[in-house]
Protein backbone atom coordinates (compact mmCIF):
# COMPACT_ATOMS: atom_id res chain seq x y z
CA UNK A 1 0.00 0.00 0.00
CA UNK A 2 1.21 3.51 -0.80
CA UNK A 3 2.41 5.54 2.18
CA UNK A 4 1.34 9.14 2.75
CA UNK A 5 4.85 10.35 1.89
CA UNK A 6 4.91 8.31 -1.32
CA UNK A 7 1.46 9.56 -2.33
CA UNK A 8 2.57 13.14 -1.77
CA UNK A 9 5.71 12.60 -3.85
CA UNK A 10 3.81 10.96 -6.71
CA UNK A 11 1.26 13.78 -6.82
CA UNK A 12 3.90 16.50 -6.65
CA UNK A 13 5.69 14.83 -9.56
CA UNK A 14 2.63 15.70 -11.65
CA UNK A 15 2.76 19.46 -10.98
CA UNK A 16 1.95 21.33 -14.18
CA UNK A 17 2.27 24.91 -15.41
CA UNK A 18 -0.91 26.21 -17.02
CA UNK A 19 0.57 29.52 -18.16
CA UNK A 20 -0.39 33.06 -17.25
CA UNK A 21 -3.21 35.51 -17.86
CA UNK A 22 -3.92 39.18 -17.23
CA UNK A 23 -6.94 39.96 -15.07
CA UNK A 24 -8.35 43.15 -13.46
CA UNK A 25 -6.39 43.88 -10.30
CA UNK A 26 -9.50 44.03 -8.15
CA UNK A 27 -10.31 40.43 -9.16
CA UNK A 28 -6.84 39.08 -8.39
CA UNK A 29 -7.22 38.40 -4.66
CA UNK A 30 -5.86 34.98 -3.76
CA UNK A 31 -4.14 34.41 -7.11
CA UNK A 32 -0.42 33.90 -7.71
CA UNK A 33 1.41 37.01 -8.93
CA UNK A 34 3.30 36.21 -12.15
CA UNK A 35 5.12 39.53 -12.54
CA UNK A 36 6.91 42.04 -10.38
CA UNK A 37 4.98 45.15 -9.37
CA UNK A 38 7.28 48.17 -9.54
CA UNK A 39 6.82 51.76 -8.45
CA UNK A 40 5.83 53.99 -11.37
CA UNK A 41 7.27 56.98 -9.50
CA UNK A 42 8.91 57.77 -6.18
CA UNK A 43 6.74 56.89 -3.18
CA UNK A 44 5.64 59.10 -1.69
CA UNK A 45 5.81 61.18 -4.89
CA UNK A 46 6.32 64.41 -2.91
CA UNK A 47 7.30 65.54 0.57
CA UNK A 48 4.04 64.62 2.27
CA UNK A 49 2.70 66.34 5.39
CA UNK A 50 1.74 63.87 8.14
CA UNK A 51 0.10 66.27 10.67
CA UNK A 52 -2.39 69.12 10.44
CA UNK A 53 -0.72 72.38 11.46
CA UNK A 54 1.62 74.96 9.92
CA UNK A 55 4.59 74.59 7.61
CA UNK A 56 7.58 76.82 8.34
CA UNK A 57 11.22 77.21 7.41
CA UNK A 58 13.27 75.71 10.26
CA UNK A 59 15.91 78.40 9.85
CA UNK A 60 13.34 80.95 11.04
CA UNK A 61 12.78 78.94 14.24
CA UNK A 62 16.55 78.77 14.74
CA UNK A 63 16.67 82.56 14.54
CA UNK A 64 14.17 82.78 17.39
CA UNK A 65 11.01 83.65 15.44
CA UNK A 66 8.07 82.40 17.52
CA UNK A 67 5.13 83.98 15.64
CA UNK A 68 4.30 83.39 11.99
CA UNK A 69 1.84 85.16 9.75
CA UNK A 70 -0.36 82.68 7.86
CA UNK A 71 0.02 83.42 4.15
CA UNK A 72 -2.40 80.73 2.89
CA UNK A 73 -4.15 77.53 3.78
CA UNK A 74 -3.28 74.42 1.77
CA UNK A 75 -5.27 71.19 1.71
CA UNK A 76 -4.23 67.77 0.39
CA UNK A 77 -4.23 67.91 -3.39
CA UNK A 78 -3.72 71.70 -3.57
CA UNK A 79 -0.87 73.22 -5.53
CA UNK A 80 1.88 74.08 -2.98
CA UNK A 81 2.09 77.71 -1.90
CA UNK A 82 5.55 79.12 -1.17
CA UNK A 83 6.38 81.87 1.31
CA UNK A 84 8.32 85.05 0.53
CA UNK A 85 9.33 86.15 4.01
CA UNK A 86 10.90 84.28 6.92
CA UNK A 87 8.09 85.17 9.36
CA UNK A 88 5.43 83.67 7.06
CA UNK A 89 3.96 80.17 7.26
CA UNK A 90 1.39 78.06 5.46
CA UNK A 91 -1.48 76.50 7.32
CA UNK A 92 -1.37 72.98 5.97
CA UNK A 93 -3.32 69.71 6.18
CA UNK A 94 -2.31 66.06 6.42
CA UNK A 95 -1.53 64.59 3.01
CA UNK A 96 -0.65 67.93 1.42
CA UNK A 97 2.55 68.41 -0.61
CA UNK A 98 5.08 70.51 1.29
CA UNK A 99 6.02 73.76 -0.50
CA UNK A 100 9.65 73.86 -1.65
CA UNK A 101 10.43 76.92 0.48
CA UNK A 102 9.45 75.12 3.71
CA UNK A 103 10.95 72.15 5.52
CA UNK A 104 9.19 71.62 8.86
CA UNK A 105 5.63 71.11 10.06
CA UNK A 106 4.39 72.09 13.52
CA UNK A 107 1.12 70.47 14.55
CA UNK A 108 -1.95 72.41 15.73
CA UNK A 109 -1.50 71.10 19.28
CA UNK A 110 1.81 73.02 19.52
CA UNK A 111 0.61 76.39 18.26
CA UNK A 112 -2.00 79.03 19.06
CA UNK A 113 -3.70 80.76 16.14
CA UNK A 114 -5.26 84.21 16.56
CA UNK A 115 -5.84 87.01 14.04
CA UNK A 116 -4.22 85.00 11.24
CA UNK A 117 -1.04 84.57 13.28
CA UNK A 118 0.34 81.29 14.58
CA UNK A 119 2.34 81.47 17.80
CA UNK A 120 4.59 78.59 18.88
CA UNK A 121 3.80 77.02 22.26
CA UNK A 122 6.82 74.65 22.29
CA UNK A 123 10.57 75.03 21.96
CA UNK A 124 11.61 71.53 20.89
CA UNK A 125 10.93 71.87 17.16
CA UNK A 126 13.09 69.60 14.97
CA UNK A 127 14.02 70.19 11.35
CA UNK A 128 11.93 68.01 9.01
CA UNK A 129 9.45 66.87 11.65
CA UNK A 130 5.99 65.59 10.71
CA UNK A 131 7.01 64.89 7.12
CA UNK A 132 7.06 61.74 4.98
CA UNK A 133 9.83 62.56 2.54
CA UNK A 134 9.68 61.88 -1.18
CA UNK A 135 10.98 58.45 -2.19
CA UNK A 136 11.57 57.16 1.34
CA UNK A 137 9.21 54.20 0.80
CA UNK A 138 10.24 53.22 -2.73
CA UNK A 139 12.19 54.80 -5.57
CA UNK A 140 10.81 54.83 -9.12
CA UNK A 141 11.13 51.39 -10.79
CA UNK A 142 11.96 49.70 -7.49
CA UNK A 143 10.15 46.35 -7.00
CA UNK A 144 7.30 46.61 -4.51
CA UNK A 145 5.97 43.06 -4.78
CA UNK A 146 7.86 40.18 -6.40
CA UNK A 147 6.28 37.51 -8.57
CA UNK A 148 5.49 34.27 -6.82
CA UNK A 149 3.59 35.96 -4.02
CA UNK A 150 0.02 35.22 -3.06
CA UNK A 151 -2.00 38.32 -3.93
CA UNK A 152 -3.32 39.72 -0.67
CA UNK A 153 -5.34 42.88 0.07
CA UNK A 154 -2.00 44.64 0.68
CA UNK A 155 -0.83 43.74 -2.83
CA UNK A 156 -4.16 44.88 -4.28
CA UNK A 157 -3.45 48.20 -2.55
CA UNK A 158 0.05 48.35 -4.07
CA UNK A 159 -1.32 47.66 -7.53
CA UNK A 160 -3.88 50.42 -7.17
CA UNK A 161 -1.26 52.88 -5.90
CA UNK A 162 0.93 52.43 -8.97
CA UNK A 163 -1.90 52.33 -11.50
CA UNK A 164 -1.69 48.62 -12.34
CA UNK A 165 -5.25 48.14 -13.55
CA UNK A 166 -4.41 44.59 -14.67
CA UNK A 167 -2.13 42.03 -13.07
CA UNK A 168 -0.38 39.08 -14.68
CA UNK A 169 -1.23 35.98 -12.67
CA UNK A 170 -0.69 32.25 -12.98
CA UNK A 171 -3.57 30.51 -14.72
CA UNK A 172 -5.59 28.12 -12.64
CA UNK A 173 -6.28 24.64 -14.03
CA UNK A 174 -9.76 23.98 -15.38
CA UNK A 175 -11.38 21.82 -12.72
CA UNK A 176 -14.53 19.74 -12.68
CA UNK A 177 -15.96 18.07 -9.58
CA UNK A 178 -17.80 14.83 -10.24
CA UNK A 179 -20.20 13.16 -7.88
CA UNK A 180 -21.79 9.82 -8.69
CA UNK A 181 -24.48 7.46 -7.52
CA UNK A 182 -28.25 7.24 -7.60
CA UNK A 183 -28.39 7.58 -3.83
CA UNK A 184 -27.54 11.28 -4.14
CA UNK A 185 -30.18 13.95 -4.72
CA UNK A 186 -29.92 17.68 -5.27
CA UNK A 187 -29.65 19.98 -2.29
CA UNK A 188 -33.12 21.44 -2.88
CA UNK A 189 -34.77 17.99 -3.05
CA UNK A 190 -36.22 15.93 -0.24
CA UNK A 191 -34.28 12.66 0.00
CA UNK A 192 -36.02 9.36 0.58
CA UNK A 193 -35.14 7.42 3.74
CA UNK A 194 -32.32 5.70 1.82
CA UNK A 195 -30.94 8.72 -0.04
CA UNK A 196 -28.70 11.65 0.90
CA UNK A 197 -28.19 15.13 -0.50
CA UNK A 198 -25.09 15.98 -2.52
CA UNK A 199 -22.76 17.75 -0.11
CA UNK A 200 -19.23 16.64 -0.93
CA UNK A 201 -19.21 18.44 -4.28
CA UNK A 202 -20.20 21.72 -2.69
CA UNK A 203 -17.64 21.24 0.06
CA UNK A 204 -14.87 20.78 -2.50
CA UNK A 205 -16.08 23.74 -4.54
CA UNK A 206 -16.13 25.94 -1.45
CA UNK A 207 -12.56 24.96 -0.51
CA UNK A 208 -11.42 25.73 -4.05
CA UNK A 209 -13.21 29.07 -3.97
CA UNK A 210 -11.45 29.84 -0.69
CA UNK A 211 -8.20 29.29 -2.60
CA UNK A 212 -9.20 31.45 -5.61
CA UNK A 213 -9.92 28.44 -7.82
CA UNK A 214 -13.13 27.75 -9.71
CA UNK A 215 -14.76 24.45 -10.57
CA UNK A 216 -17.76 23.12 -12.45
CA UNK A 217 -20.06 20.49 -10.94
CA UNK A 218 -21.17 17.32 -12.69
CA UNK A 219 -23.15 14.32 -11.49
CA UNK A 220 -22.93 10.85 -13.01
CA UNK A 221 -25.78 8.37 -12.45
CA UNK A 222 -25.19 4.65 -11.93
CA UNK A 223 -25.19 3.92 -15.66
CA UNK A 224 -22.17 2.62 -17.62
CA UNK A 225 -22.97 4.43 -20.87
CA UNK A 226 -23.57 7.78 -19.16
CA UNK A 227 -20.41 7.28 -17.13
CA UNK A 228 -18.33 6.71 -20.27
CA UNK A 229 -19.80 9.74 -22.03
CA UNK A 230 -19.33 12.15 -19.15
CA UNK A 231 -15.85 10.95 -18.24
CA UNK A 232 -14.85 11.30 -21.90
CA UNK A 233 -16.24 14.82 -22.04
CA UNK A 234 -14.33 15.83 -18.92
CA UNK A 235 -11.06 14.37 -20.21
CA UNK A 236 -11.36 16.60 -23.28
CA UNK A 237 -12.48 19.81 -21.56
CA UNK A 238 -10.74 19.99 -18.18
CA UNK A 239 -7.23 19.82 -16.74
CA UNK A 240 -8.19 18.22 -13.43
CA UNK A 241 -11.04 15.93 -12.44
CA UNK A 242 -11.93 15.72 -8.75
CA UNK A 243 -14.18 12.80 -7.90
CA UNK A 244 -15.90 11.98 -4.67
CA UNK A 245 -16.99 8.37 -4.28
CA UNK A 246 -17.70 5.79 -6.97
CA UNK A 247 -14.13 4.51 -7.21
CA UNK A 248 -14.63 1.31 -5.22
CA UNK A 249 -15.23 -2.14 -6.63
CA UNK A 250 -18.97 -2.29 -6.06
CA UNK A 251 -21.31 -3.72 -8.66
CA UNK A 252 -22.57 -0.25 -9.59
CA UNK A 253 -19.23 1.56 -9.44
CA UNK A 254 -18.72 2.07 -13.17
CA UNK A 255 -16.13 4.84 -12.91
CA UNK A 256 -13.03 2.59 -12.54
CA UNK A 257 -14.04 0.66 -15.67
CA UNK A 258 -14.65 3.87 -17.65
CA UNK A 259 -11.33 5.38 -16.56
CA UNK A 260 -9.49 2.21 -17.55
CA UNK A 261 -11.18 2.08 -20.96
CA UNK A 262 -10.17 5.69 -21.62
CA UNK A 263 -6.51 5.09 -20.78
CA UNK A 264 -6.43 6.91 -17.47
CA UNK A 265 -3.48 5.19 -15.83
CA UNK A 266 -3.50 4.44 -12.11
CA UNK A 267 -0.63 6.16 -10.32
CA UNK A 268 -1.67 4.74 -6.97
CA UNK A 269 -4.76 3.31 -5.29
CA UNK A 270 -5.13 3.11 -1.51
CA UNK A 271 -2.98 5.01 0.95
CA UNK A 272 -1.99 3.79 4.40
CA UNK A 273 -3.94 6.49 6.21
CA UNK A 274 -7.13 7.09 8.14
CA UNK A 275 -9.37 8.61 7.01
CA UNK A 276 -9.04 8.32 3.24
CA UNK A 277 -7.51 4.88 2.73
CA UNK A 278 -9.33 4.22 -0.63
CA UNK A 279 -7.88 7.45 -2.20
CA UNK A 280 -7.09 6.92 -5.93
CA UNK A 281 -4.93 9.07 -8.19
CA UNK A 282 -4.38 8.74 -11.93
CA UNK A 283 -3.23 10.47 -15.10
CA UNK A 284 -4.48 10.45 -18.68
CA UNK A 285 -2.06 10.46 -21.62
CA UNK A 286 -3.10 14.03 -22.43
CA UNK A 287 -1.99 15.23 -18.98
CA UNK A 288 -5.39 15.39 -17.30
CA UNK A 289 -5.12 14.41 -13.65
CA UNK A 290 -7.80 12.55 -11.73
CA UNK A 291 -8.07 12.78 -7.95
CA UNK A 292 -10.67 10.26 -6.79
CA UNK A 293 -11.42 10.91 -3.14
CA UNK A 294 -13.33 8.46 -0.93
CA UNK A 295 -17.03 9.14 -0.64
CA UNK A 296 -16.94 9.75 3.10
CA UNK A 297 -17.05 13.54 3.72
CA UNK A 298 -14.25 13.74 6.28
CA UNK A 299 -11.96 11.62 4.09
CA UNK A 300 -12.67 13.82 1.09
CA UNK A 301 -12.03 16.95 3.14
CA UNK A 302 -8.75 15.63 4.51
CA UNK A 303 -7.40 14.43 1.15
CA UNK A 304 -8.31 17.73 -0.43
CA UNK A 305 -6.22 19.67 2.10
CA UNK A 306 -3.38 17.16 2.41
CA UNK A 307 -2.82 16.42 -1.27
CA UNK A 308 -4.74 18.57 -3.75
CA UNK A 309 -4.15 22.05 -2.30
CA UNK A 310 -0.36 21.54 -1.97
CA UNK A 311 -0.33 20.31 -5.59
CA UNK A 312 -2.30 23.39 -6.67
CA UNK A 313 0.00 25.73 -4.74
CA UNK A 314 3.11 24.17 -6.31
CA UNK A 315 1.68 24.59 -9.79
CA UNK A 316 0.96 28.23 -9.07
CA UNK A 317 4.65 28.68 -8.17
CA UNK A 318 3.76 30.35 -4.91
CA UNK A 319 6.62 30.98 -2.55
CA UNK A 320 6.47 27.97 -0.24
CA UNK A 321 4.69 28.18 3.08
CA UNK A 322 6.47 26.82 6.10
CA UNK A 323 4.81 23.77 7.66
CA UNK A 324 2.70 24.47 10.74
CA UNK A 325 3.15 22.42 13.91
CA UNK A 326 1.16 22.17 17.13
CA UNK A 327 1.42 20.55 20.52
CA UNK A 328 -0.86 17.60 21.23
CA UNK A 329 -2.95 18.60 24.23
CA UNK A 330 -3.79 15.14 25.57
CA UNK A 331 -2.62 11.53 25.39
CA UNK A 332 -3.95 9.49 22.48
CA UNK A 333 -3.80 5.81 21.47
CA UNK A 334 -4.27 4.76 17.83
CA UNK A 335 -3.44 1.10 17.17
CA UNK A 336 -3.87 0.55 13.40
CA UNK A 337 -0.65 0.73 11.35
CA UNK A 338 -1.92 3.76 9.46
CA UNK A 339 -1.00 7.44 9.31
CA UNK A 340 -3.74 9.04 11.38
CA UNK A 341 -5.18 12.45 10.59
CA UNK A 342 -6.71 13.51 13.88
CA UNK A 343 -9.34 16.25 13.95
CA UNK A 344 -8.30 18.94 16.41
CA UNK A 345 -9.41 22.25 17.83
CA UNK A 346 -6.59 24.79 18.00
CA UNK A 347 -5.93 27.06 20.96
CA UNK A 348 -3.11 29.45 21.80
CA UNK A 349 -1.45 29.66 25.19
CA UNK A 350 0.37 32.59 26.80
CA UNK A 351 3.73 31.28 25.54
CA UNK A 352 2.73 31.78 21.90
CA UNK A 353 2.32 28.03 21.41
CA UNK A 354 -0.39 26.32 19.37
CA UNK A 355 -2.22 23.60 21.28
CA UNK A 356 -4.17 20.90 19.45
CA UNK A 357 -7.12 19.50 21.37
CA UNK A 358 -8.50 16.24 19.88
CA UNK A 359 -12.19 16.36 19.02
CA UNK A 360 -13.95 12.99 19.16
CA UNK A 361 -16.06 12.06 16.16
CA UNK A 362 -17.94 9.16 14.64
CA UNK A 363 -15.58 8.27 11.83
CA UNK A 364 -15.04 9.56 8.32
CA UNK A 365 -18.75 9.98 7.69
CA UNK A 366 -19.15 12.47 10.53
CA UNK A 367 -19.06 15.64 8.43
CA UNK A 368 -20.93 17.66 11.08
CA UNK A 369 -17.87 17.31 13.30
CA UNK A 370 -15.79 19.38 10.85
CA UNK A 371 -17.65 22.54 11.83
CA UNK A 372 -16.21 22.29 15.36
CA UNK A 373 -12.60 21.59 14.37
CA UNK A 374 -9.78 23.70 12.96
CA UNK A 375 -7.23 21.30 11.53
CA UNK A 376 -6.03 17.74 10.98
CA UNK A 377 -3.03 16.70 13.04
CA UNK A 378 -0.88 14.19 11.15
CA UNK A 379 0.27 11.39 13.46
CA UNK A 380 2.96 9.05 12.07
CA UNK A 381 2.12 5.41 11.44
CA UNK A 382 5.31 4.28 13.23
CA UNK A 383 3.72 4.78 16.64
CA UNK A 384 0.48 3.92 18.40
CA UNK A 385 0.78 5.94 21.61
CA UNK A 386 1.01 9.72 21.34
CA UNK A 387 1.72 11.73 24.46
CA UNK A 388 0.48 15.10 25.59
CA UNK A 389 3.17 17.68 24.85
CA UNK A 390 4.49 15.99 21.69
CA UNK A 391 4.68 18.14 18.54
CA UNK A 392 3.22 17.11 15.19
CA UNK A 393 2.40 18.77 11.89
CA UNK A 394 -1.08 20.15 11.38
CA UNK A 395 -3.08 20.90 8.24
CA UNK A 396 -5.32 23.87 9.13
CA UNK A 397 -8.62 24.49 7.40
CA UNK A 398 -10.64 26.78 9.70
CA UNK A 399 -7.81 29.07 10.82
CA UNK A 400 -4.12 29.82 10.10
CA UNK A 401 -4.89 28.86 6.53
CA UNK A 402 -3.80 32.05 4.70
Amino acid sequence: MTTVEQAEELIQAQVQDYGTESIPFESALGRSLAEDISADRDLPPFNRVTMDGIAVCYQSVEKGILSFRIKATQAAGDIPVDINQTEECIEIMTGAALPASLDTVIRYEDIDIKDNTAKLLVSDVKRGQNLHLKGTDKKKDEVMAAKGQLITPAIISLAASVGKVELLVKKMPRVVIISSGDELVNVNEQPSPVQIRKSNSYTIKAVLHQNAAKADLLHIPDDLRATREKIGYCLENYDVILMTGGISMGKFDYIPKALDEMNVKTVFHKVSQRPGKPFWFGRHDNGVLVFAFPGNPVATFMCLHRYFLPWLSAGQELNGKSPVYAILDQDLIFKPALQYFLQVKLEFNDRAQILAKPIPGNGSGDFANLADTDAFMELPMQGDEFKKGEVFRIWPFNCLNH
